[in-house]
């Protein structure tokens, strides 16, 4: 019988993570558990960062960017003897589950605990959405309003002076916050990892725009795109003529991570931070919990961290209509 868990932010940090925290100390406290708290992710864990964490030490956290438990690196972590090591601290602290909010290196890792006998349940988090077993993660919608404030912005200036502008958002592997900030934002066009482009149909798409005498024209480019901001950049230093527009470049970065959480991500958060005590009182071990359609659902930690999230090609469909 439980009576002991604690609970982690491993990977990226995502607006929202903080209301997960809340909501899994709260949720524990409310069965009548002891609730930890284990700064700095995995490497914490090892090196036995465990704390007690209680009601009062959740308060006024909801509304924070970022994670007030930290997060860092772990190569040790990626060995057994490493994460024999993270049980052997779980353990010597008397925890008898763990929570872990984050995103697919972090579920990994989750999972292997979890491998090794440990009980374990995982929360999605990642602010690019591409963590299979939940349809938007923590952290999505916030990023995605940056984002989108960047284009209304960059729409202003790029207007007054007849330019183009590449912005680059976060998406290593997968092109959700590209995608969804194009549609949402009016861009010319879209640049993902998951659709092939070349530099010749993104120099004739703003030619086109130029010539129609448009003020302004948008790409928006997921980082992880083959041709990314600065990788298109070099490559129209050399076809300047075949823009029209001036050309500028910008980097939205870890803007996107920082700020204020959303109503949404907190709601989000909420949810699945309470959905994961309830699965651990169910004795639902090695279960990742999501939203599907509306609904909070868990999905078993093998295939969240092994399968593929496509993205919906009726959207992709949509944004190329919509250019």
């Amino acid at each position: 019988m439980l009576r002991r868990i604690a609970v982690l932010t491993s990977g990226g940090d995502a607006p929202g993570m903080n209301a997960a925290i809340r909501a899994v100390i709260r949720s524990g406290v409310a069965k009548g558990w002891d609730t930890f708290g284990v700064r700095l992710g995995y490497e914490g864990l090892i090196s036995g960062k465990i704390f007690p964490m209680g009601k009062r030490d959740v308060g006024g956290i909801i509304q924070k960017g970022g994670t007030v438990l930290g997060s860092a690196r772990c190569p040790e972590f990626k060995t057994e003897a490493g994460q024999r090591m993270a049980i052997r601290s779980l353990n010597e602290a008397g925890i008898d589950a763990l929570v872990v909010i984050g995103g697919n290196g972090s579920q990994a890792g989750n999972l292997a605990l979890h491998k090794l006998g440990f009980p374990v349940v995982g929360v999605a988090s990642t602010i690019d959405n591409d963590l299979y077993g939940s349809d938007i993660t923590i952290g999505v919608d916030t990023a995605l309003n940056i984002a989108i404030e960047a284009i209304d912005r960059l729409k202003t200036t790029a207007s007054s002076h007849q330019r183009a502008f590449l912005l680059e958002v976060m998406g290593r592997n997968c092109g959700y916050l590209a995608l969804m900030a194009g549609i949402a934002g009016g861009a010319e066009m879209v640049i993902i990892p998951e659709v092939e482009t070349n530099p010749e149909l993104i120099a004739d798409v703003l030619r086109e725009s130029y010539e129609k005498g448009k003020s302004h024209a948008i790409v928006i480019v997921a980082e992880g795109a083959k041709y990314n901001a600065l990788a298109l950049d070099e490559f129209f230093s050399q076809h300047r003529e075949r823009l029209g527009f001036e050309l500028r470049v910008t980097i939205l970065g870890h803007v996107q991570r920082g700020g204020y959480p959303s109503a949404y991500d907190r709601i989000l958060a909420s949810r699945l931070g309470a959905a994961a005590v309830e699965e651990l009182s169910k004795e639902n071990y090695g279960v990742l919990v999501g939203m599907r359609k509306g609904q909070i659902v868990s999905t078993p930690l093998e295939e969240a961290v092994n399968k593929k999230k496509d993205l919906d090609p009726e959207m992709i469909r949509l944004a190329k209509i919509l250019d």
